[in-house]
């Protein structure tokens, strides 16, 4: 049976209220990405409810239109588009079925939370903001064109999959940006890098022990937003910890089962070995000593990681010793966090991967990449890298989900009004910036070359990992601003 979980009423007694009762109310319906019939449905029903015109495509974006408040008909279409999906994260002592449940969301000072889980305020306060505005009927703004798209946190196929013509905005405000000082103007690219392959098992040696390591306690984070931070990446080095104890210590791996979603910096991975009985002190004491380095170097990104050894039955199979050895030196040569900074924007990391998924065991090796840029012939260039690491070790790699940059423009006319407005609301200058995570404009202007973009969204933090929050003041300081600068929509030039 399908249950939605419990919702915090304090919550609902924020404000702005409508926004955080929409909030409330999303929250409450399971939305994984790919999994989305019934957040599509939920959207759908609020236009419905509001006996507004409102449209799905065939890739499950979900379109409502409102006519102009009376008095500005004669202003500029404008495009309010968030994503219904959320990514689904949760700490490993965290019992939650992200398929049936709702997220537990929880008041703590000046932020939303929620317990040990994603709390989707990525996006799910853009949606709730969009919503609020299509439900109020003392809130002056242009006609409106709210677009609700699917699958953006893995694959960003509903963005790819719009078609030209639906839409007749003219300028569009994407409320999905986690910094409420800033103004995003463009973004990264990206592709999806999968390198497989399989071998043939065989038998732990005589006097073997098993031993599991886990490496476990990363900070975890947006893999565009956060990849400047230097946060542990656990897959990496639990692939060192393996590498450095093969230079003193004669084993085999069994298994290997680390990270989880290609747009997360992951947080623990589980390896099982086989060892000689009369190694296996030798062999904790070296992985000990091993981790203490990785913990000293990222004792301030990553207070929390921690390393447990535990003696188990001797594993049925493992890889034989070659094979091992190519995909650890394999895993060492891909590329992890920074490529390059780019030389025309200060600040803004050009080109990046995160090594994202690592599972090794059972005849098969699957290794799941996510590389962005804001250039995309670098992006190309970088992820032919990483399939060279792999090649080395006899996997094949492929290329999926590719999309494209959004290439900033300083100079456009609702950057240049979103800009003033702030100056002029907060007496300081925004920081209009171009941002290392895929947002979907760059997408969207593919098939709509002439709208006009800009992003901006209220102070969220720890997106795509347990931790992540939405500060409650940012979000009435961002709800202002919105209500403002719908209110300040230019004059269509459309006859």
């Amino acid at each position: 049976m399908v249950t939605f979980g419990h919702m915090s009423e304090a919550v609902r007694t924020l404000e702005p209220r409508a926004l955080w009762g929409y909030f409330a109310d999303l929250n409450a319906v399971p939305r994984p990405s790919k999994h989305e019939e019934r957040v599509r449905a939920w959207a759908k029903g609020v236009g419905h409810a509001l006996g507004l015109e409102t449209e799905e495509d065939e890739v499950g974006n979900v379109l409502i239109r409102k006519p102009a408040s009376p008095g500005m008909e004669n202003r500029k279409t404008v495009v309010l588009q968030s994503h219904l999906d959320m990514v689904c994260q949760k700490n490993a002592d965290t019992e939650f079925d992200f398929m049936t449940e709702g997220i537990r969301m929880v008041v703590n000072g000046d932020w939303v939370e929620a317990e040990g889980t994603t709390l989707g305020a990525d996006n799910g306060i853009g949606v709730a903001a969009i919503c609020a505005v299509l439900a109020a009927e003392d809130i002056a703004h242009p006609p409106l064109e709210a677009l609700f798209t699917t699958d953006e946190e893995t694959g960003m196929t509903g963005a790819l999959g719009l078609k030209g013509g639906w839409l007749r905005g003219e300028v569009l405000l994407n409320l999905d940006t986690e910094d409420d000082d800033e103004l995003s103007i463009g973004c990264a690219g990206g592709v999806d890098v999968t390198s497989t392959g399989m071998y043939k098992s065989e038998s732990a040696p005589e006097g073997a022990a098993g031993l599991k390591i886990h490496l476990r306690g990363g900070s975890g984070g947006h893999s565009g937003m956060d990849i400047h931070k230097g946060l542990m990446n656990a897959n990496k080095q639990m692939n060192r910890l393996l590498l450095e104890l093969s230079e003193s210590i004669d084993f085999q791996v069994s298994e290997i089962d680390g990270g989880g979603l290609r747009n997360a910096i992951p947080r623990e991975s589980v390896a099982v070995i086989a060892v000689l009985e009369q190694d296996l002190a030798s062999a904790q004491t070296a992985l000990q000593a091993s981790f203490l380095h990785i913990q000293t170097e990222h004792s301030t990104t990553d207070p929390s990681a921690s390393l447990a050894l535990e003696t188990i039955p001797t594993p049925a199979e493992v890889l034989p010793a070659m094979t091992a050895k190519a995909l650890l030196l394999a895993i060492q040569a891909c590329p992890v966090g920074i490529h390059r900074m780019s030389p025309d924007i200060d600040d803004l990391v050009q080109t990046s991967n995160n090594l994202a998924r690592v599972q090794v065991g059972a005849g098969e090796v699957a290794i799941q990449c996510l590389c962005r840029s804001s250039v995309d012939s670098e992006k190309d260039d970088h992820a032919r890298s990483i399939s060279a690491a792999f090649a080395l070790a006899g996997l094949a790699t492929t290329f999926s989900g590719s999309y494209p940059g959004w290439t900033p423009n300083p100079n456009s006319p609702t950057t240049s009004l979103l800009r003033e407005l702030y100056v002029e609301r907060f007496e300081e200058e925004p920081k209009v910036i171009a941002c290392h995570a895929g947002l979907e404009c760059g997408i969207l202007g593919t098939n709509y070359p002439e709208l006009d973009m800009a992003s901006f969204g209220p102070n969220i933090r720890g997106a795509h990992s347990p931790d992540e929050r939405v500060q409650i003041s940012s979000v009435q300081k961002f709800w202002g601003f919105f209500l403002e600068a719908l209110a300040r929509t230019p004059e269509t030039t459309k006859a």
